[in-house]
């Protein structure tokens, strides 16, 4: 099962995804709310953190999830602070029950990822791509527009066009017809 633990918030935060089953995984941890409290509440604990990417609006909460929990912090680069296993392109890493590849999706940051699962039919984009065609910022310190657009074509040639579902970094998640979302990000991101 996977459940956004920031639905509701009203605070600068990132989307934070408890995924429950055979490894309980928090995807992001987001920022300025009781992340902690919400995991208690829905599982109990926590097995790992998994990073999409460590802008502060998803590492914000990591301080407090890792004390509560004592748990590993998986991402793309372990230079980053709070991150302590190396989570490399190409790479498998358990989440609920299923198997996802960790895409290195630079553009938004360099450090990136996507998580994607063909048995599952899920995709955690991160910032990368959001609901109804939008996409990261490309702004920011290492942000590159075409980067990003690179990024959103190997997801496209990564998920298949029956993806049932695809959870974001921010914004409600897609559950209806998700690679035409992708398919409105990658033409926009282009112009």
């Amino acid at each position: 099962m996977i459940r956004n633990l920031a639905r509701g918030v009203q605070s600068f935060t990132s989307n934070a995804f408890l995924v429950t089953g055979d490894r309980t995984v928090l995807v992001d941890v987001g920022n300025e709310f009781d992340v902690v409290s919400a995991v208690e509440d829905h599982a109990g604990g926590l097995d790992a953190v998994v990073l999409t990417h460590t802008h502060y609006d998803h590492v914000g909460n990591l301080g407090d999830v890792v004390s509560a929990f004592d748990v590993d912090v998986w991402g793309y680069d372990t230079e980053q602070d709070g991150v302590t296993d190396a989570i490399a392109d190409g790479e498998t890493v358990q989440l609920g029950d299923h198997e996802y590849e960790a895409l290195h999706t630079p553009g938004h940051k360099n450090d990136h990822l996507c998580f994607h699962s063909p048995a599952a039919s899920v995709l955690f984009a991160g910032d990368l791509i959001f609901a109804n065609g939008s996409f990261g910022r490309t702004d920011l310190e290492e942000g590159d527009r075409d980067q990003l657009v690179e990024s959103i074509d190997r997801v496209l040639d990564t998920v298949g066009e029956d993806l049932d579902e695809m959870h974001t970094g921010h914004g409600p998640s897609v559950t209806d017809n998700a690679y035409h979302d992708i398919e409105l990000a990658w033409q926009a991101a282009r112009f």
